[in-house]
């Protein structure tokens, strides 16, 4: 079990507490193939990337806002595959209310589609694709994240499913951060167990969200 103690909790959405993974990973396959580009062209830079920001490097001549509707209408439509992740219910249940939000690359509408579809509470703070200028590697959704949240970063643990640059960014800005199933990431596998010798990252080989439950009344 992983053991923390914070005053607040960051989760990422997609990985973390809704896996939507293949649901995302076939739309945009499906905009690439329509669009003339390259699948893997756009999967590579896609993950935890805003949709805006994905179409203006793959397709700047593209109105990249009307692609997102179109895109997040598809998404929200296609439930193939997609599941809440284990305990994920269970855990946010138990954090005190207005302690935790969810900071995700998607945008408002996409994501309270996500939650309310399995039944997990639409927390006070969520920072979506809506809500900031810059996305992510950027660390400023975390930081928005904490602000609404009224805590400071080197009190607040994030849970994410994130790239090493997004690790590095956040952790620069005093945050802490829990790397759950890092074994599925045989990618950067070997970084994060390196990455994983400062005290502010953690990583957690047969993590669920059910691990954290026993401690989530008494994260405060």
């Amino acid at each position: 079990m992983i053991q923390f103690e914070c005053a607040a909790i960051l989760f990422d959405l997609d990985g973390v507490l809704v896996d939507s993974t293949r649901s995302v990973e076939r739309q945009w396959r499906i905009w690439a193939r329509e669009m003339g580009i390259e699948g893997d062209k756009v999967t590579t830079v896609a993950h935890g990337v805003r949709a805006v920001e994905v179409i203006r490097t793959v397709a700047p001549h593209l109105d990249a806002e009307a692609e997102v509707r179109k895109l997040e209408s598809r998404e929200a439509e296609d439930l193939d595959g997609v599941s809440a992740m284990p305990g994920a219910i269970e855990l946010v249940r138990a954090v005190p209310e207005g302690r935790w939000g969810v900071v995700t690359s998607g945008t408002r509408h996409l994501a309270t589609k996500r939650l309310r579809l399995f039944g997990i509470p639409i927390p006070k703070v969520m920072v979506t694709a809506d809500d900031v200028a810059k996305g992510k590697p950027d660390p400023a959704p975390y930081l928005r994240g904490a602000e609404l949240l009224g805590v400071h970063p080197s009190v607040t643990e994030i849970i994410g499913e994130l790239s090493m640059t997004d690790i590095e960014r956040i952790v620069e800005r005093r945050f802490r951060y829990i790397q759950p199933r890092w074994e599925d990431r045989p990618a950067i596998w070997q970084r994060l167990i390196q990455a994983a010798c400062s005290p502010d990252i953690r990583l957690a080989r047969d993590f669920t969200l059910r691990g954290l439950q026993l401690l989530a009344g008494e994260l405060l």
